[in-house]
């Protein structure tokens, strides 16, 4: 019987082991990923990174992790240009999406913007606010993908390229 233990801090040679596992699990399951960094940096006068985007392209996906953008430089649209530039990038490594997920309603109109679509919620993460996971966009020219309803009555609009799953409040595991 296997034994389980509870950390809260694993070593690194503890998480690579899950994660290489996992890794070769999905590379004989559905085949390579390419993962690959991506990141596009916000430079000072003096050359310090002061903000940006970060994130990685993998499956012909790029995933933006994290995108920061300086108080100085909110409101002039540099979110849009730093946005493009990384999907510019995922094309060009062959992405045909890309997705983000955000709980601040600021970048979501920004997303949004730029042309992509919410297909999932996560109510009160963090406490108070939404989480709008996946949004998602087409990056192949001229190949828009049909959405296709699967909720129903919330009328939310979700392509079936994955999925993410959440245990509701309340429920417990069977």
């Amino acid at each position: 019987m296997p034994e389980f233990e509870l950390t809260a801090s694993p070593s690194p040679e503890e998480l690579a082991a899950i994660t290489d596992a996992l890794s070769a699990f999905n590379n004989n399951d559905v085949g390579p990923s390419d993962r690959r960094p991506l990141a596009v940096l916000i430079r000072d006068t003096d050359g310090k990174v002061t903000g940006g985007l970060s994130g990685f392209t993998a499956w012909g996906w790029l995933f933006t992790q994290m995108l920061y953008i300086p108080d100085t430089l909110r409101g002039t649209g540099i979110s849009g240009n730093i946005l493009a530039k990384a999907e510019e990038e995922a094309r060009a490594r062959g992405c045909r999406g890309a997705w983000i997920d955000t709980f601040s309603p600021q970048a979501l109109r920004v997303y949004l913007r730029q042309g992509y679509e919410i297909f999932g919620e996560l109510k009160d993460f963090p406490e108070g606010r939404t989480r709008s996971f996946p949004p998602e966009k087409p990056l192949a020219h001229r190949a828009f993908r049909k959405s296709e309803s699967i909720i129903g009555k919330h009328d939310a609009r979700i392509e079936r390229v994955g999925a993410s799953f959440v245990r509701p409040k309340g429920r417990t595991a069977l």
